[in-house]
């Protein structure tokens, strides 16, 4: 199964629906697996929690399945890198990439996407990884 991560901005529209909703769909689906790590699920849960896009009583819901395991697979340790320059923030996505051998990142962020490729791992965009699939 193929291991991505997804970036926050990726996730948090997948409530909207379009590309993100469908990598998401596939992630709950069981198609790919999803690699997580705490600044992630951190990020994940802050920004639902700004945007008020999920009530508590859904965000356990949520945080229950990364806890189950369902499709995901979660590193408590992640190597230090510097290689988004323009937004050091955005590393945390290459770490647990890295950490966790995932095949893509999957984020509509220009700087990141920018990267292209990091140590084998492509970093694309929700529409280009749907073009792969």
């Amino acid at each position: 199964m193929i291991r991505v991560v997804v970036d926050t901005n990726v996730f948090v529209s997948s409530f909207f629906g379009g590309n993100p909703r469908k990598i998401v769909d596939l992630w709950k689906r069981g198609q790919v697996t999803l690699c997580l790590s705490r600044p992630i699920v951190g990020e994940y849960v802050e920004v639902l929690r700004r945007l008020g896009l999920q009530n508590e009583r859904e965000l356990d819901e949520l945080l229950g399945i990364f806890a189950r395991g369902f499709h995901v697979v979660f590193t408590a340790n992640t190597p230090e890198l510097h290689v988004v320059k323009e937004d050091p923030d955005d590393d945390k996505f290459i770490e647990c990439a890295v950490a966790l051998k995932a095949e893509y990142i999957i984020s509509g962020d220009r700087r990141l996407t920018a990267v292209q490729e990091y140590m084998g791992i492509k970093i694309v965009t929700p529409k280009e990884f749907l073009s792969i699939q």
